[in-house]
C-alpha cells in the first residue's frame, strides 16, 4: 500500500498533468477556428480547379498527345503514395487513421505485385511506417519549422512529385489526409492525383461548355502542375483542421480522466490518514491504560 507521501506526491503530479492538457486543449481550440476556417475556404477553389481541368480535357481532340499529368503514363506498374501526417503528437487518433487507411492500399498494390513507392510528409507517419515500410520511404518530408500551413511548402511538394514523374519514376501518385468534418470525426481520404481522377464528377459541371483561350493544350500544361499543387495544400488545409480538432478532443479526454484520478486519489489518501491516525490513537489509548 501507497504511504500518505508517495499519495500526496501522486496527487500533486495529477494535477499539472491536468493543468497542462487543459491548456493545449484550449491552445488547440484557439488554433482550430482558423485552421477550419481555411479548410473550407480552401475546398470550393480546390474542386472548381479539378471540374475545370476535366471539362478541358473533355475537349482535347488528340488523346494520344495529351498532357501526360492529365493522362498518366498507360500503365499502373509503379505507384507513389503521399502520405501526409502531423510534426507533432499528442492529437490522438490522428496519425493512426491515416496510416490504417495507407496501409490497406499499400498491401493491396503490394498484393498485386506491382511496386510502392512512398513519400511521408510528417516526422508522425514516418516514425510509424519505417518498420514495417522502411525499403518502400523513398523521401521524408517534415514541416516542423513551419509555423502555419502555406501553399510555398504545399508547392515544394508538388514540385517534388512532377519531377520524380518527369524522371519515369512512377505511374500513379496518390496522397493520403484526413478531411475534417467535425471535432470529433475526422474521415481518413485517398485521392488519385496523377493521372487526375475526380471522385466526385458532377455531370452538371462536366457538360457545361465554356470557350478557353488559348487552346487546351496550352491551358493544361500550364494549370495542371499547378492543380497538383493546390491538391497538396488542400489536404494539408484539411489535415491542420483535423489535427487540431483530434487534439482538443484528446485533450478535453485526458484533463477529465486526470479529474478523476485526483478524486479517486484524494479519497485514498484521506482514508489511509483516517487510518493512521485511528492506528496512533489506539496506540495512544491501549499505552495509557497499561500504566
Amino acid at each position: 500500500m501507497a504511504s500518505l507521501d508517495d499519495l500526496k506526491k501522486r496527487i500533486s503530479s495529477v494535477k499539472s498533468t491536468q493543468k497542462i492538457t487543459k491548456a493545449m486543449k484550449m491552445v488547440a481550440a484557439a488554433k482550430l477556428r482558423r485552421a477550419q476556417e481555411s479548410a473550407e475556404k480552401g475546398r470550393p477553389y480546390s474542386e472548381k480547379m479539378n471540374n475545370i481541368i476535366l471539362n478541358l480535357s473533355s475537349g482535347i481532340s488528340d488523346k494520344e498527345n495529351a498532357p501526360k499529368l492529365l493522362t498518366g503514363t498507360g500503365e499502373e506498374k509503379i505507384h507513389l503514395c503521399i502520405v501526409m501526417t502531423s510534426d507533432r503528437g499528442l492529437c490522438g487518433g490522428f496519425n493512426t487513421n491515416i496510416i490504417k487507411k495507407a496501409k490497406l492500399f499499400f498491401q493491396k498494390i503490394l498484393k498485386e505485385n506491382k511496386t510502392l513507392k512512398i513519400i511521408t510528409v510528417g516526422s508522425k507517419g514516418y516514425d510509424q511506417l519505417k518498420r514495417q515500410y522502411m525499403e518502400n520511404i523513398i523521401e521524408k518530408i517534415s514541416f516542423k519549422e513551419s509555423k502555419n500551413v502555406n501553399y510555398f511548402d504545399a508547392d515544394k511538394v508538388g514540385k517534388i512529385i512532377i519531377d520524380r514523374f518527369e524522371k519515369k519514376e512512377f505511374d500513379v501518385c496518390t496522397i493520403f489526409y484526413n478531411q475534417f468534418k467535425n471535432v470529433i470525426t475526422q474521415i481518413p481520404q485517398e485521392q488519385q492525383v496523377i493521372p487526375l481522377k475526380s471522385k466526385e464528377e458532377k455531370e452538371t459541371d462536366l457538360n457545361n461548355s465554356y470557350e478557353f483561350e488559348p487552346d487546351e493544350d496550352e491551358i493544361l500544361s500550364n494549370l495542371l502542375p499547378k492543380n497538383i499543387s493546390t491538391q497538396i495544400f488542400k489536404a494539408m488545409l484539411e489535415n491542420s483542421a483535423s489535427e487540431q480538432g483530434s487534439r482538443m478532443s484528446a485533450m478535453d479526454n485526458a484533463t477529465r480522466n486526470a479529474g478523476e484520478m485526483v478524486d479517486k486519489l484524494t479519497i485514498q489518501y484521506n482514508r489511509s490518514r483516517q487510518a493512521a491516525i485511528t492506528k496512533e490513537l489506539i496506540e495512544i489509548i491501549s499505552g495509557a491504560e497499561s500504566l
